[in-house]
């Protein structure tokens, strides 16, 4: 498998056994179980406690928003790393020390209107 699809044709390979590895799983998995449903089998589980009422919580929109703006910054984050990376080669530095303080800048932007907002006060 040289050349230039020699590769895309392993990577297919791979992705091929991969898969049939996973369908193999599930299909032993569903032969080898024992089913025998009964009622009480087939009701909802709740730490030992009978289930009471309907399984539907709301939960306030606050701790959505704080998991957003933590995805945004741990994402973010991550980007970081190459620009530093970069920042040591020959040539890119100060368009990468720009770069970097322009993003940082917009991040600083966003997380300033979110705490005017009031959006990270914890009620």
């Amino acid at each position: 498998m040289e050349g230039y699809y020699g590769t895309y044709a392993l990577v297919g390979l791979v992705l091929l056994v991969a898969s049939a590895f996973v369908a193999v799983a599930f299909v032993g998995g569903r032969l080898l179980r024992p089913s025998v449903p009964t009622h009480e089998k087939l009701t909802t589980y709740e730490c030992g406690v009978d289930p009471v009422g309907v399984g539907w919580a709301q939960v306030h929109v606050r701790y959505y928003l704080y998991a957003y703006l933590y995805v945004i910054f741990a994402v973010d984050a991550i980007y970081l790393f190459p620009w530093a990376t970069v920042f040591d080669a020959p040539g890119f530095g100060a368009t990468t020390l720009v770069e970097m303080f322009v993003f940082v800048g917009f991040l600083a932007t966003g997380l300033l209107y979110a705490w005017r907002k009031g959006v990270l006060a914890w009620t």
